[in-house]
């Protein structure tokens, strides 16, 4: 499988490089030269295990890596999750919930990220290279891909995240890893600088060739990949096409959605759920992507106001035509608005809406005293964005996190303190370093170069 950048300036690469550069050297983003069809094999797909499904799906994509390294990966991989299922499907009375969060850092994050780590120290030690992975997360990126490379042979991972604007729990699971290849990066700013900041280092293409700078985050083709695996199996355990409600910051998760649909999976719509930061909402209803300030929300990993994974969706949109992708993403940058068209819903298929403060601790409270089950604020994101969608047949909601990683607002809205778990508990007690940075690119970037190991 070749792969090809969004912004069509380089030439077609291999899985191993995509997996290693993460962002193209022309500033865009890979993507698969072609989607594999699973239509013909779905039947056959019903019977196996998640473990064996990723399998059956990533092997399509990975065809650099021998078969037999790819099940030891997937299976080294799936074995640090609590539960059997991995991600167990739950019905309670008409709620449909993919649970995604029985990881080492319970968050869907997870899915990926432990195999991304695996992937990375595979291709590394095969080439005799070293990579150091520059990253930006919102709340649970940065913990799970700490999680997926902490102590690995020949990585070193610089996790930049807005001081004081993740949640104490998102922030102990990062500051308190004590491995000597960890450094977590308290930027003063907003997530959107972070990832200002990362764009920037990783356009400086000879500073990112001498630093051996990779990425974790979900402009990593690799954390897409695996992503769809949950997607079809989720749909598998169904006789007719389903509907997916997914809450949505950065575009990632409900990208691979997309990309299931390309490969056959019978989805029949996608429901997106934003927080107060409704730029994606907005766009999706009105074909304007008109960027706003980042407002701090009970929801943190989704106080984004710009997706990284939408210049995937919109080269798909395009046909591929990279020249007006170009000018899309060149017309955001310059004016921080851009329209694509001006005809209304960009996508019939993807049904969006915007879920408040309000919405969400009223969710959190009617799922518990209706069904007796607890859901973190993303995930009442979704259950809420749902609520106001129309569809046919089964809708499934991504519980993208564990209740506990947020006990203030789930304990607010159910007036119980119930949001507990045993690994978050333990954080309390272990002493956390951080290392506080401007939001200057230039600060980040001595920062790298006194610590990057070559």
């Amino acid at each position: 499988m070749q792969y090809v950048s969004t912004r069509g300036g380089v030439k077609p690469v291999s899985f191993e490089q995509a997996l290693l550069e993460g962002q193209a050297e022309d500033g865009g983003l890979y993507l698969p030269a072609r989607y594999p069809q699973l239509t013909e094999r779905w039947e056959s797909f019903r019977d196996l295990s998640f473990t064996e499904l990723a399998y059956e799906i990533v092997s399509l994509y990975a065809t650099d890596i021998d078969s037999l390294i790819l099940r030891a990966i997937l299976d080294e991989a799936f074995s640090t999750f609590d539960d059997d299922d991995i991600v167990p499907l739950v019905k309670i009375d008409d709620l449909h919930v993919l649970e995604l969060f029985h990881g080492p850092t319970l968050a869907f994050k997870d899915v990926a990220l432990q195999v991304l780590g695996r992937l990375f120290e595979h291709t590394l030690n095969t080439r005799n290279q070293v990579l150091n992975i520059l990253g930006a997360t919102s709340g649970d990126t940065g913990s799970a891909a700490i999680a997926g490379v902490q102590g690995r042979d020949g990585i070193g991972i610089f996790i930049m995240f807005p001081d004081g604007r993740t949640s104490r729990l998102q922030e102990l699971q990062m500051t308190t890893v004590r491995e000597r290849n960890v450094h977590c990066l308290a930027i003063d700013g907003s997530f959107d600088d972070c990832q200002r900041i990362l764009k920037s280092i990783f356009n400086d293409i000879e500073f990112k060739r001498s630093a051996s700078l990779g990425a974790v985050n979900s402009i990593n083709w690799a954390r897409i990949m695996v992503q769809i695996v949950y997607y079809v199996y989720a749909t598998l355990r169904y006789n007719e096409p389903v509907t997916f409600s997914v809450p949505t910051g950065n575009f990632g998760n409900i990208l691979s959605a997309i990309l299931a649909m390309q490969m056959g999976a019978p989805i029949r719509r996608l429901i997106l759920g934003t927080n107060e930061n409704d730029i994606l909402a907005r766009f999706f209803v009105s074909g304007e992507y008109k960027r706003g300030a980042v407002q701090q929300t009970l929801s943190p990993s989704m106080d984004i106001q710009v997706a990284s994974n939408l210049e995937r969706f919109i080269y798909l949109y395009l046909d591929g035509d990279s020249e007006r992708l170009v000018q899309f993403m060149q017309e955001f940058a310059e004016k921080n608005h851009a329209v694509l068209h001006r005809n209304g819903h960009v996508d019939t298929t993807i049904d969006a809406h915007r879920v408040d403060t309000d919405e969400t601790l009223k969710t959190i409270r009617d799922t518990w005293e209706r069904f007796g089950y607890l859901v973190d604020p993303h995930t009442a994101v979704g259950v809420a964005a749902a609520a106001h969608a129309r569809s046919d047949g089964p809708v499934i909601c991504l519980a993208t996190a564990h209740p506990a990683k947020f006990p203030n607002a789930v304990n607010e809205a159910i007036g119980k303190s119930l949001a507990r778990h045993p690994r978050l508990d333990a954080l309390y007690e272990k002493q956390a370093r951080k290392v506080k940075l401007p939001a200057d690119q230039e600060k980040v970037r001595s920062y790298l170069e006194a610590n990057v190991i070559s």
